[in-house]
């Protein structure tokens, strides 16, 4: 796993590269802190921190074709690179090396843009034809790795995280009030979003092909949710389920190095330490975050799991002072704004996993978005079907959605939550039906900006722009907008990817293989009932499971949120109220900034609510923002520690009678 960084001219000629690369790369060298290298010419300088995990003797970085004509950066994995491998030798494709980077480019020099079908992996990468000056820049199907692009000052920027942008001379970060808007108010980023003026992500399956000043996009990788044909039986189902999952596992444990696992106490990370442990020689080395807060807490379960399958265990506990004096420090790494706190306890986990000495670790995401594990998708059946239940009916399925919450457990709890139901049964933001009610609590935590337009239009654009999107049934919208808004601009990224990279440590997601994504959307809710979540999944592992885990149901990991800041550290009050610094930020609503912020302080834990943490976290982390990202306080200008291998191409570089290539 790697960080990728440049600056393409287009028509213009790029000044200063070694040191622009240099000093971009230096920002993400955590990403990759084993080598540095770039590739350079008289429009384009780009370059990768590599973190070695295939082929570590000869899979450094650019890679170049044989004739020199074609350049390579890569961040990520190709998890089907042998089988591909094997295929372009028969094709007559000659390697110089073992490592799936090099098979990214023969792959792309024998079918061209075609290959990203092909591939099985997380990815992002910037491929450069030095003939032409055409620059590709690619983003894998699931949006695992992530890549962000700028305009400055007739340049196009890219890097796999946007603090490399903070090196490059007269670039300023501002925050946009109208996507800060659509964050707070969806949770988190849509896909082409960054919170910043002038800043764009590539969208998860899309690439942006630059040749001078001409510019095109495109999509390579639809999210495909509709159903094949099912098996003839359950039993079938299940094999299939078994099948799948060994084979993503088998896949994502080739390595150079060792492949570890985190292991929450969950039905998920518990089926993939399972596989993994039963396909390797010695014991897995799995990894876990214990919470001295009972409610987050699942320990008890993380025990069960590593004792039934002897693995070498390690966890890390987290207390109130630990969320609270690590979050700056993770929201540095993020990068965008967070509505809750539980990524800061990974940035902890994966800082653990790193000082064990192990790069990559595999890991349960994915799984609730495929096998339909979430509450909102009960949420969905429930309201689709509402006008067609008695109120008996209703009840009953209210009170199997949230188990897990306070406001729904209990005896008379459904009845309580009847006229919460009722009153989006009804499609009041066109396209978004079923995660309306979960937008309220955004809509709440959108006041905290000033003059902010309708925080739902980029969703409501999103969706309306989607060609297959009107056709699928309500449950399947869902699973969709999952996909497309919290997996991938929270959980593969904030809680994922950022944090594992920030101590360099890659994760891996078997639940993600196209595979078994495909086969999930051919088996949810044909078999059992659709209020048991992850049926199926239950049934394939319920033999070599731990009981305790089948039988537990969703739990989500959370972690503490403002009671944390307000046990451990009341000054943050004052520092959040500061008038100075509220002026600087500039797109927040004082008034009602202060009013929240009082509220959180003053008020006993259980009487603040998910609006009024989630609203907190998010204000918090802008504060933070400012300071690394605005303020430029997260600019690092200290020299690149692995040294900068250089490629370069420039007219003024190449011997005499060579013109540029």
């Amino acid at each position: 796993m790697c960080g990728i960084a440049g600056a393409y001219g287009g028509a213009h000629r790029i000044s200063g590269h070694q040191d622009l690369i240099a000093g971009m790369l230096r920002q993400i060298e955590h990403r990759g802190p084993d080598e540095a290298g770039c590739y350079l010419d008289d429009r384009l300088v780009m370059g990768t921190v590599r973190l070695s995990i295939i082929d570590l003797t000869h899979g450094s970085q650019p890679v170049g074709s044989e004739d020199g004509r074609w350049w390579l950066c890569y961040n990520g994995e190709l998890y089907n690179y042998r089988e591909l491998r094997a295929e372009l030798i028969r094709l007559g494709m000659r390697f110089r090396t073992d490592s799936d980077t090099e098979v990214v480019l023969q792959a792309w020099l024998a079918w061209g843009r075609d290959c990203l079908r092909r591939f099985n992996g997380a990815f992002a990468f910037s491929l450069y034809d030095s003939l032409t000056g055409e620059l590709t820049l690619v983003r894998d199907r699931f949006g695992k790795r992530p890549l962000f692009v700028a305009r400055h000052e007739g340049k196009w920027l890219f890097a796999s995280e946007m603090k490399a942008f903070l090196a490059v001379p007269g670039f300023r970060f501002s925050f946009d009030s109208e996507q800060l808007a659509s964050i707070f108010a969806t949770w988190t980023p849509l896909p082409d979003q960054s919170g910043y003026r002038d800043i764009e992500q590539i969208p998860m399956g899309e690439f942006l092909c630059l040749r001078g000043d001409e510019v095109e996009r495109g999509r390579w990788a639809t999210l495909d949710l509709e159903p094949g044909l099912p098996p003839d039986s359950e039993e079938e189902a299940i094999e299939l389920v078994r099948a799948e999952l060994t084979a993503a596992v088998d896949v994502r444990l080739r390595s150079d190095v060792e492949v570890g696992v985190y292991v929450s106490g969950g039905l998920d990370s518990s089926i993939i330490a399972h596989l993994a442990a039963g396909r390797q020689q010695h014991p897995l080395r799995t990894f876990s975050i214990e919470f001295d807060d009972a409610q987050f807490d699942e320990s008890a379960e993380q025990a069960a799991v590593t004792a039934d399958l002897g693995t070498h265990h390690q966890s890390v506990y987290v207390r109130d002072d630990d969320v609270v004096q690590a979050f700056p420090a993770a929201v540095r790494h993020a990068e965008v704004p967070a509505f809750r706190t539980a990524f800061v306890p990974m940035y902890l986990l994966a800082e653990k996993v790193r000082e064990a000495g192990i790069k990559v670790v595999m890991s349960g995401e994915g799984a609730d978005e495929a096998f339909l594990g979430y509450g909102i998708f009960k949420d969905a059946l429930l309201l689709d079907s509402w006008h067609d239940l008695d109120e008996q009916a209703r009840l009953e399925r209210i009170g199997r959605i949230y188990p897990y919450l306070p406001h729904f457990s209990g005896e008379n709890a459904p009845r309580r939550m009847l006229g919460l139901y009722q009153q989006f049964t009804e499609e009041h933001l066109t396209g978004l039906f079923s995660h309306q009610m979960r937008f309220q609590n955004g809509r709440f935590a959108a006041r905290l900006l000033r003059g902010a337009t309708d925080p739902f239009a980029a969703a409501q654009a999103m969706v309306a722009s989607e060609p297959d999107y009107a056709a699928l049934d309500t449950v399947r919208k869902a699973q969709w907008l999952e996909f497309r808004t919290l997996l991938s601009g929270y959980l593969l990224s904030t809680q994922g990817d950022r944090m594992a990279l920030a101590h360099g440590v890659e994760n891996r997601c078997p639940f993600l293989d196209p595979a078994v994504v495909k086969l999930a959307a051919s088996l949810n809710h044909r078999f059992g009932d659709p209020f048991d979540e992850k049926y199926l999944l239950k049934r394939a592992f319920a033999g070599v499971l731990p009981k305790k885990v089948i039988d537990k149901g969703k739990f989500p990991y959370r972690a503490t949120d403002g009671a944390a800041f307000v046990r451990a550290w009341p000054e943050f009050r004052d520092v959040l109220t500061d008038q100075t610094t509220l002026d600087a930020i500039g797109v927040l609503d004082p008034r009602f900034t202060r009013a929240l912020v009082d509220r959180v302080f003053t008020s006993p834990a259980e009487r603040i609510g998910t609006k009024e943490n989630q609203a907190f976290t998010l204000l918090a982390s802008l504060h933070w923002l400012h300071h690394w990202f605005v303020r430029g306080q997260a600019f690092d200008a200290s020299p690149l520690r692995a040294g900068l291998h250089v490629v370069d191409r420039r007219t003024s570089a190449l011997p005499a009678g060579h013109g540029q290539e």
